[in-house]
């Protein structure tokens, strides 16, 4: 490079430096934090956690006349003595307190208003205004599964909400 070259070509200074050094960083973040809310918005919805599908076991591993727990799902598996299934959700539909089953009682009691419910969900003791909440219940080879992703409301209890092996 020449004398002439050298002179054209200015160097830079420090307020140029940190113009773009801040340019970088602003422009680094701004990436970031939408990366950030892009991963936050995607659902990661593993395979038996609350809100996707979970397998509750075989039709055979629910008696007649049984309530199971789920936990996990937050919700109930009610197997009916006609042997039907319904998936019940385990929150009142009066405040939305946990309902625990009542073996002995044979009764879903709520613990905060004293709200009481059958096997089928149905209100037996009010001040809940309907039935306790249904999640889809699948039954794929011999399996039975609930798709806690989907709430179902109703009023009251219809057999037609029943799921048959």
């Amino acid at each position: 490079m020449t004398t002439a070259q050298s002179d054209l070509i200015p160097e830079p200074n420090r307020r140029d430096f940190l113009k773009l050094a801040w340019l970088g960083l602003g422009a680094l973040a701004l990436a970031e934090a939408g990366g950030m809310a892009v991963a936050f918005s995607i659902p990661r919805l593993a395979e038996g956690e609350f809100g996707g599908v979970m397998t509750a076991g075989a039709v055979d591993d629910f008696p007649l006349n049984s309530v199971t727990p789920f936990n996990q799902g937050r919700f109930y598996l009610s197997r009916l003595a006609d042997g039907g299934f319904l998936a019940l959700y385990r929150k009142c539909t009066h405040l939305g307190c946990a309902v625990p089953w009542n073996q002995s009682q044979e009764q879903f009691l709520c613990p905060c208003h004293a709200s009481a419910f059958d096997a089928r969900g149905e209100v037996l003791n009010p001040p809940a205004p309907r039935a306790l909440d249904l999640f889809p219940v699948i039954i794929e080879g011999g399996q039975v599964k609930v798709d806690t992703g989907t709430v179902i409301q109703r009023d009251h209890f219809d057999p037609a909400q029943v799921v048959y092996p």
